[in-house]
């Protein structure tokens, strides 16, 4: 247990009882009514695990330590059955599923074999170029308008939640979600190859998944949010400063 807590700093501790503080004083003041069957109680518990396992991921990211990953199964599971209980965000519960579980396997194998030659416990991280952020960003564009759309489709007519009370409400949420998950995916990737603009994505997931749990009246998610802002700040502050610092080093292997 020494070990473990000599290893965060004194700032990534207090951070980390903050943002868990903050969660569970929301939890109180904004407390979960029933909904969809589920009781109210049951929703929240499932909001703070998602919460702890979040903060704690994204705090080993910001580390360049590999199980963040281990920890992110933990965090796939946790939003699957958010999804599931509150009934929406579908798009966000496909890419889950289908893209976020087997990237965390392939990132936590990827990790391993970059180890920084003077830091073991640390992944060596780099930079993209311009193309590769166009590329993106094109891509991003497309899937929020087709996907974003099939959901609408998919959806017309119909509240399929109790946290969403107008169908107009629900359309715009489509194309946020369809616009988050793109960006996750492209997020994903960019973890996968230790790039640093994963973070600049958590800034732009961070805003729309904030603006989603305001539209759905899930104020205690906010938090998370918060504290993805906070250590996307720090994270690539430290990714930056390492990417600087190892600047014309030969890489511990090639990818």
């Amino acid at each position: 247990m020494k070990k473990l807590l000599s290893y965060f700093t004194t700032y990534e501790k207090i951070w980390y009882v903050s943002i868990l503080t903050l969660a569970f004083i929301f939890a109180f003041l904004f407390p979960e009514e029933d909904a969809n069957g589920v009781n109210g109680n049951i929703i929240m518990a499932l909001y703070l695990l998602d919460i702890v396992l979040n903060i704690t991921c994204e705090l080993l990211i910001s580390k360049q330590s590999k199980w963040n990953f281990i920890v992110s199964l933990g965090v796939e599971a946790a939003e699957i059955a958010v999804c599931v209980v509150c009934a929406y965000r579908w798009t966000t519960l496909a890419t889950t599923i289908f893209f976020w579980i087997p990237i965390d396997i392939i990132s936590f194998i990827n990790w391993d074999r970059h180890k920084d030659r003077e830091q073991q416990e640390l992944t060596e991280v780099r930079r993209l170029t311009g193309w590769q952020e166009v590329c993106v960003l094109a891509g991003i564009a497309l899937w929020t308008v087709v996907v974003g759309g099939l959901m609408v489709y998919l959806t017309e007519d119909i509240l399929i939640t109790d946290f969403i009370k107008d169908r107009d409400v629900e359309i715009l949420i489509c194309y946020l979600d369809a616009f988050v998950s793109a960006l996750s995916i492209a997020n994903g990737v960019f973890i996968w190859l230790r790039y640093r603009e994963q973070w600049i994505a958590w800034y732009a997931v961070s805003i729309f998944e904030g603006i989603i749990n305001i539209l759905s009246g899930q104020f205690v998610l906010l938090i998370l949010k918060l504290g993805y802002l906070t250590n996307t700040t720090y994270g690539y502050i430290k990714w930056t400063k390492y990417i600087k610092e190892h600047q014309g080093k030969a890489p511990a292997s090639a990818d």
